[in-house]
């Protein structure tokens, strides 16, 4: 008989690739923390497809990609303000 196993997500985090969107880093801002991410949809903030400039939660997010990488990220909207809160590039 095969053996089952139930897989639950941890407390406190979010599913992995539902919850991210994909996109390409076009830009990067390093003095004013922001990125220009040509994206897909944002599903969880019900954004259409499109290319903007978002802000990072943490500055050291900058230093992991550069222009023309392929991106797998979180954004919400603390304060109303579109903001990076993770981020993933793709190998």
């Amino acid at each position: 008989m095969p053996h089952l196993h139930a897989q639950t997500p941890q407390a406190g985090t979010a599913a992995p690739s539902e919850a991210m969107s994909q996109g390409e880093v076009i830009r990067i801002d390093r003095s004013a923390g922001r990125l220009t991410i040509k994206h897909g949809p944002l599903k969880n903030i019900g954004m259409d497809a499109m290319t903007m400039v978002f802000r990072v939660k943490d500055p050291a997010m900058l230093e992991q990609v550069k222009p023309g990488d392929k991106i797998n990220f979180v954004a919400e909207k603390p304060n109303g303000q579109l903001t990076v809160t993770r981020l993933e590039r793709q190998e």
